[in-house]
C-alpha cells in the first residue's frame, strides 16, 4: 500500500498541471513578443510556438489543457468569422476547381510521401501511408494504433510538417513579396460589452452543435460560423479588441509548440530525416498544383500557397489571419482536405496497406 494519501498525490499532480500551464503561457507570450519586437511576419504564432517547442524539448513541462485550447480556438473562429461580409463572395468561383485539385493532390502527395519513407527510409507500408497523409492527425494517430503501424515515427513526421511550415510559411511569404501588404479587414470597431457576450454565446452554442454532430474542428468552425452570421446580418458590426486576438494567436502557437512534449528527444532524432525527407516531398507535390491553379485561375498566389499547404487546419487559419490572406478561401480547402483525409484514409490503408495478418506477427 501507498503511505500516500489519495487525495495529496492528486492535489500535488493538479498543482503540477496549473504551474505547466502558467509556464507555457509565460513561455508562448514572451515568444510571442518578442518575434513581435523583431517585426517577423506571424510574430505572435511561430513565437509562441518557437518558444513552447524549445522549452518542450528541453524537458519543460508544458502544457495546454483542452479548456484553454477550447478558448483559443473560439476566440480565433470569432475574428476569422468577423470578415466574411467582406471576403466571402471573393474567389467563390474559383472553390470548386481548386477543392477539386487540393482533393487530388493530397492523393498524389500522401503516395508520394509514402513512397519515399518506404523506398529510402525502409519504412512499412501502413506506417508510410499514415505518416504521408497530411492533416487529420487525431484520426491517422488513431488508425496508425489500431493497425498496429509505428505510432511514434508518424507522429514526428507529422508534427515536423506541422511545425516547419508554420514557422517558414510567414518568412517565405514575406520575403518574396508575395503576401498581400494590404492590412487584413478585421472590424474597426470594437464590440460593446454586450455584443462580445452575444457573440460568445453565440459561438459556444454553435460550436458545441457541430460537436455534436461530429463536425471536424467543431470549436473553431463553430464560433466562425456564429461571428459570421451576427456580422453578415449586421446584427454586431464591432470585433474583438486587439488583446484577445493577440491571445488567440499566441495560444495557437503554444498548443503547436506543445506537440514535443509528447515526443522524446531520442525518437524525434531518430526520425527528423525520414521527416525532413517526406516533408519536401509534400511541398514538391502541391507546389506543382499550385502552379496548375496559378495558370488556371484568378486566385491569388498566396491564398493558394497557404490554402495547399499540408498543415495544420487551425495554424494555417490562424497565419492566414496576421498574413493578411483570405481566411475564408484558406479555411474551406483546409475543411475540405480533413474531410477528404478522415474519409478516404481508411481505405487507402486497407487497400495499400499491409496485411493485418502481417501486423500481429
Amino acid at each position: 500500500m501507498s503511505l500516500i494519501p489519495a487525495s495529496f498525490s492528486s492535489a500535488v499532480a493538479d498543482r503540477a498541471k496549473i504551474f505547466g500551464t502558467l509556464e507555457t503561457l509565460v513561455i508562448g507570450a514572451a515568444g510571442g513578443l518578442l518575434f513581435q519586437w523583431l517585426n517577423l511576419p506571424g510574430g505572435l504564432i511561430s513565437g509562441a510556438m518557437a518558444a513552447v517547442g524549445i522549452a518542450a524539448l528541453a524537458g519543460r513541462p508544458v502544457t495546454m489543457p483542452p479548456i484553454l485550447t477550447q478558448t483559443v480556438l473560439v476566440l480565433l473562429g470569432i475574428t476569422l468569422g468577423s470578415l466574411v461580409s467582406r471576403q466571402l463572395i471573393q474567389h467563390m468561383s474559383a472553390y470548386p476547381l481548386t477543392i477539386g485539385l487540393l482533393a487530388l493532390a493530397t492523393f498524389c502527395s500522401t503516395f508520394g510521401s509514402s513512397f519515399y519513407l518506404q523506398r529510402v527510409h525502409g519504412w512499412d507500408q501502413t506506417s508510410a501511408l499514415l505518416a504521408g497523409s497530411p492533416g487529420a492527425l487525431s484520426q491517422i494517430t488513431m488508425l496508425a494504433a489500431e493497425k498496429g503501424a509505428d505510432v511514434a515515427a508518424i507522429a514526428v513526421v507529422q508534427t515536423m510538417r506541422v511545425i516547419i511550415l508554420t514557422a517558414a510559411l510567414p518568412l517565405v511569404l514575406a520575403f518574396t513579396g508575395i503576401a498581400p501588404t494590404a492590412p487584413v479587414e478585421v472590424a474597426s470597431l470594437i464590440a460593446s460589452p454586450l455584443e462580445l457576450a452575444v457573440l460568445a454565446a453565440a459561438a459556444i452554442a454553435v460550436a458545441l452543435l457541430l460537436r455534436l454532430a461530429k463536425f471536424p474542428a467543431s470549436w473553431m468552425f463553430g464560433a466562425m460560423i456564429a461571428s459570421a452570421v451576427l456580422h453578415g446580418t449586421g446584427l454586431i458590426e464591432g470585433g474583438l479588441p486587439p488583446w484577445m486576438r493577440g491571445v488567440a494567436l499566441v495560444g495557437i502557437g503554444a498548443v503547436i509548440g506543445t506537440r514535443f512534449a509528447r515526443i522524446s528527444k531520442s525518437t524525434l532524432l531518430s526520425h527528423i530525416n525520414a521527416g525532413l525527407g517526406s516533408f519536401a516531398v509534400a511541398i514538391l507535390i502541391s507546389a506543382i498544383f499550385v502552379t496548375v491553379i496559378l495558370l488556371a485561375t484568378n486566385v491569388r498566389f498566396a491564398d493558394v500557397v497557404v490554402a495547399f499547404a499540408p498543415g495544420a487546419m487551425d495554424a494555417m487559419l490562424a497565419l492566414a489571419l496576421t498574413l493578411h490572406i483570405d481566411p475564408i478561401f484558406v479555411g474551406a480547402h483546409h475543411l475540405s482536405r480533413f474531410v477528404f483525409v478522415s474519409i478516404t484514409t481508411p481505405g487507402i490503408i486497407h487497400l495499400f496497406g499491409r496485411p493485418q495478418e502481417d501486423v500481429d506477427d
